[in-house]
């Protein structure tokens, strides 16, 4: 009888075991769920913050590469507004030249080739600063660099050539600070 009770006490602790090895399985298993799920989160949340990462050095560095246009153009364009104000001057002195009847007289000549002197020291100087004069006569019209003030007809030229130049236009590292003011040739209508 006692390899009976005995037997019966194994048979009585295995039926009470099994059903926790039934638990603990199915307790591994939804461990096992948990974490596939939470390893899941975890790597969406990474993702996300590296796509946020590459995001921000990104901005960063177009801000910074923005910033250094902006530097750039702001010394390449610093002497615009000045250098408008200075053609004027360039102007007045053409004009002045323009006016003098006769450069042969003594008196006058000594002031034409003052004037003229410093007239082309002038324009020297605003070419040291990359301030270039557009004196476009003869050459064929550009709406970029040149303003028509009229058409004239002449069939001596090709048409859309520059004939005269009213007014000298000026280009500051390679954008239009005025343009030239000129009078473009057409075609006669026959």
């Amino acid at each position: 009888m006692a390899g009976q009770d005995q037997d019966k006490e194994i048979v009585e602790e295995t039926e009470q075991l099994q059903p926790e090895s039934d638990q603990e399985s199915h307790g591994t298993e939804a461990d096992s769920e948990l974490e596939a799920c939470i390893a899941e989160a975890v790597e969406a949340a990474l993702a996300e913050q590296q796509d946020t990462v590459l995001r921000a050095k990104a901005e960063v560095q177009n801000t910074l590469r923005r910033r250094d246009q902006d530097v750039e153009k702001a010394h390449k364009f610093a002497l615009e507004k000045i250098s408008a104000e200075l053609i004027t001057v360039v102007d007045n002195l053409e004009r002045a030249l323009e006016a003098v009847p006769d450069a042969e007289d003594a008196n006058v000549k000594a002031l034409y080739e003052g004037v003229e002197l410093t007239l082309k020291g002038f324009v020297e100087t605003l070419s040291r600063f990359d301030i270039k004069q557009v004196n476009p006569e003869g050459e064929p019209f550009d709406p970029q660099e040149h303003e028509a003030m009229s058409m004239i007809e002449n069939d001596d030229v090709e048409p859309n050539t520059v004939l005269t130049v009213i007014q000298k236009g000026y280009i500051l590292n390679g954008r239009v600070i005025r343009p030239a003011r000129v009078m473009v040739s057409k075609t006669s209508a026959t």
